[in-house]
C-alpha cells in the first residue's frame, strides 16, 4: 500500500512536470513572441476620435507653388490653420515660402525628400529620404516636425519603424479629394469631401487650383457641421 502511493505521488509530480513544461514551451513559442511583437509596432494614423467634432485639413506639397499663396489667403480669412507637409526637394527650392506658411501659422510636416515610393526603397533610402527632409526643415525652420506623410501614402513597415525612430508619427488620411486627378473639378472636389464622414477625420489636399476654389465651400459647410478644422495636433493631441 505504501509502494502504491509513492508511485501515485511520483505519477502527480511527473504529470504537473509535463504540464508546466508544456506550458513553457507554449508561453515561449517564437511564433508567440512574434505576435506580441507585431501587435506593438507602428502603425500610420488615419483619423482621429470619430466621436469629437474635429477634423484635420492637410496639404501635401511637392509643386504647386504658384497657388499656395491664394490658399493662404483663404485660410487667413477663414481662421484656419492646417498642416502642410512638404518634400525636402521643394523646401530646398523654396525656402522663402516655407518660411510664409510657418509665419502664418500653420504646422509644417515631412514629405520625404524627393516623392519615392517608400515600399520600393531600402531600409537606409527610408532613412535618408525622411532625415534629409528634416535637416532642410531644420535649416529653414528651426524647428524639428514630428508628423510624417509618406508620399502617395506608400509604405512598409520598414518605412514606420524608420520614421518611428526618428521620432515621427506617420500620418495618413481618411477623406482624400484626389485633386491631383484631371477631372477633379471643384465641383468634384466638393461631392468627394462633403459625402464623407467629417468628424474626427484627416483631409487630404494638395496645392491645385480646383482645390483652391472648392476651399472656402468647403471650409464653410464643415464648420456649419460644428466642426472645428485645424492641424493633425489639433486633432489628435
Amino acid at each position: 500500500m505504501k509502494i502504491y502511493l509513492i508511485s501515485k505521488k511520483r505519477m502527480i509530480v511527473a504529470l504537473l512536470g509535463i504540464f508546466f513544461l508544456g506550458a513553457s514551451i507554449l508561453f515561449f513559442n517564437p511564433n508567440n513572441i512574434r505576435t506580441v511583437f507585431y501587435e506593438s509596432e507602428p502603425t500610420p494614423i488615419r483619423m482621429g476620435n470619430p466621436n469629437e467634432n474635429k477634423m484635420a485639413f492637410t496639404c501635401n506639397v511637392d509643386w504647386g507653388n504658384e497657388v499656395i499663396p491664394d490658399m493662404l489667403k483663404i485660410f487667413e480669412e477663414k481662421g484656419v490653420k492646417i498642416t502642410f507637409f512638404v518634400t525636402g526637394r521643394w523646401a530646398e527650392k523654396y525656402p522663402d515660402l516655407l518660411k510664409q506658411i510657418y509665419e502664418k501659422g500653420h504646422e509644417i510636416g515631412n514629405h520625404a525628400y524627393s516623392h519615392k515610393m517608400h515600399s520600393q526603397i531600402s531600409e537606409n533610402e527610408n532613412y535618408l529620404e525622411i532625415k534629409k527632409t528634416e535637416d532642410v526643415i531644420l535649416r529653414v525652420l528651426g524647428i524639428k516636425p514630428i508628423y510624417f506623410a509618406p508620399p502617395s501614402g506608400d509604405y512598409n513597415l520598414s518605412t514606420l519603424k524608420v520614421a518611428e525612430s526618428l521620432g515621427y508619427k506617420t500620418i495618413l488620411w481618411s477623406i482624400d479629394t484626389i485633386d491631383w486627378r484631371e477631372d477633379s473639378t471643384s465641383a468634384v472636389i466638393i461631392q468627394r469631401v462633403m459625402k464623407k464622414p467629417h468628424k474626427g477625420a484627416i483631409l487630404l489636399m494638395h496645392p491645385k487650383p480646383a482645390t483652391v476654389r472648392a476651399l472656402p465651400h468647403l471650409i464653410d459647410k464643415i464648420q456649419e457641421e460644428g466642426i472645428q478644422i485645424g492641424t493633425v495636433s489639433d486633432l489628435i493631441k
